[in-house]
């Protein structure tokens, strides 16, 4: 198949992530509007060009009081810094269906390369005729790196949000017409 471009479909994607909590359990979350530009051949996604853009405010780890503050100063400051973005460098081919896709990830005005791991999952028709491609993608970043430097230490010793951050991607493309 040849490159073409792809319509991203967000209420059949997900952007997530997750972080230990407390040193010993997990929160998540994911951000509920994106959009993303994606021209590939989903076969081989050596060439593709990919970008993707997350409205930060949209943050939802499914309690009010916590997305209030992740959306504050104190993390990711969405009056200052209303988006996140990835812009795809480098993709290398590393198994059948899978590649690791290295990029700039972009947070509070902070770039630095991030490389997610991605599976190409199949392609098909839906029933409406449209070729529709799956992808998964996860990748871990060091929340420290991008300005998201608040933590709580903890009265056990440890610190109440981990330095490591968990990104997951389920990725639902429809063929542009």
């Amino acid at each position: 198949m040849a490159k073409v471009a792809w319509n991203v479909d967000p209420s059949h994607s997900t952007i997530g992530f997750s972080v230990k909590h407390m040193m010993f359990t997990t929160v998540r979350g994911h951000f509920r509007k994106f959009s993303a530009t994606v021209v590939a051949d989903p076969e081989d996604l050596t060439t593709a060009e990919i970008d993707f853009t997350v409205d930060v405010a949209s943050i939802d780890t499914r309690d009010e009081n916590r997305d209030n503050h992740l959306r504050g100063a104190d993390f990711f400051d969405v009056e200052k810094y209303p988006h996140m973005t990835f812009k795809a460098t480098k993709i290398v081919k590393t198994g059948p269906n899978t590649y690791d896709m290295t990029g700039d990830l972009t947070i509070r005005d902070v770039t630095k390369p991030v490389t997610f791991h991605v599976t190409y999952e199949g392609m098909g028709k839906n029933p409406w005729g449209q070729e529709v491609a799956g992808f998964t993608a996860q990748a871990k970043i060091n929340r420290k790196d991008f300005g998201l430097t608040w933590n709580a230490a903890l009265e056990t010793g440890g610190v109440l949000v981990s330095d490591e951050v968990k990104i997951e991607l389920e990725i639902e493309a429809t063929k542009a017409q």
